[in-house]
């Protein structure tokens, strides 16, 4: 048996699907090489990436398959799962074979799986556009912290580009260290380490002041359904709420 270890990327990924096809072998798993582990059973077999191959894969899923399979196969990616790499590679070869249809079987546990990943990714990204809050700092820039369970940052960066064209921003996911800064012109994800607590501006200290002041004042105490804000809205997100903030 073969593990194909690649370098971490989506193009590094696709290439190890592509050398896995014309190389005619299928390995036992298509794992990042941060989280591999020597297995005593497989050979490791190092995936060099190359974006003229990811780009031939890329383009496959797209014609062959459909671009509907190609935003799964991104947000499945985007969960870090260890073993993402290998549900994906089993999902490609049915659609391969299947074309795109391949979607409708839900009966075949790699569509199934792939299927219930995208879902649980795509739902954490809703919740995100939502939620996250951000904050002016000394030096103007709007500073957004969050805490995804899975790698998102890819998938809400272009919204906020969007949305606020015009501002310097930075949304920092501090799980992973990392973050997706944009300067008014074009978006980037980096690594990202902060010591302490990040300098707010006056004007954004006096704003949080107030607006936790209203939402103290419009709730009212007998009325409050913890249970349902708890379903409504997760408590794994609500660190980063101002307005949940625990001195309100």
């Amino acid at each position: 048996m073969k593990d194909y270890v690649y370098d971490g990327s989506f193009e590094g990924l696709l290439t190890a699907i592509y050398e896995a096809y014309y190389r005619k072998e299928i390995p036992n798993r298509l794992v990042s090489q941060d989280t591999y582990q020597i297995s005593l059973i497989s050979q490791r077999i190092l995936i060099e990436t190359d974006e003229e191959k990811a780009q031939k894969v890329f383009h496959s899923i797209e014609t062959k398959i459909s671009k509907e399979a190609l935003k799964k196969i991104l947000y499945v990616y985007f969960s870090d799962l260890e073993e993402r790499g290998t549900y994906i590679y089993h999902y490609l070869k049915l659609g391969w074979k299947i074309g795109q249809e391949v979607d409708q079987y839900l009966g075949n546990d790699s569509v199934l799986r792939i299927h219930q990943i995208y879902q649980r990714v795509n739902k954490e990204r809703h919740f995100m556009l939502g939620l996250i809050r951000f904050r002016e700092l000394q030096n103007n820039i709007l500073y957004a912290p969050v805490e995804p369970q899975y790698n998102i940052l890819g998938l809400v960066a272009p919204h906020f580009v969007n949305r606020m064209p015009q501002e310097n921003w930075m949304i920092h996911d501090l799980r992973r260290s990392i973050g997706a800064m944009y300067n008014k012109k074009e978006w980037v994800i980096g690594e990202v380490n902060i010591g302490g607590e990040v300098p707010l501006g006056e004007e954004e200290c006096r704003y949080q002041k107030l607006w936790k002041s209203y939402f103290k004042h419009i709730s009212i105490e007998n009325k409050r359904n913890i249970k349902l804000q708890k379903s409504n809205m997760p408590m794994k997100y609500w660190k980063h709420l101002i307005e949940m903030s625990v001195d309100l």
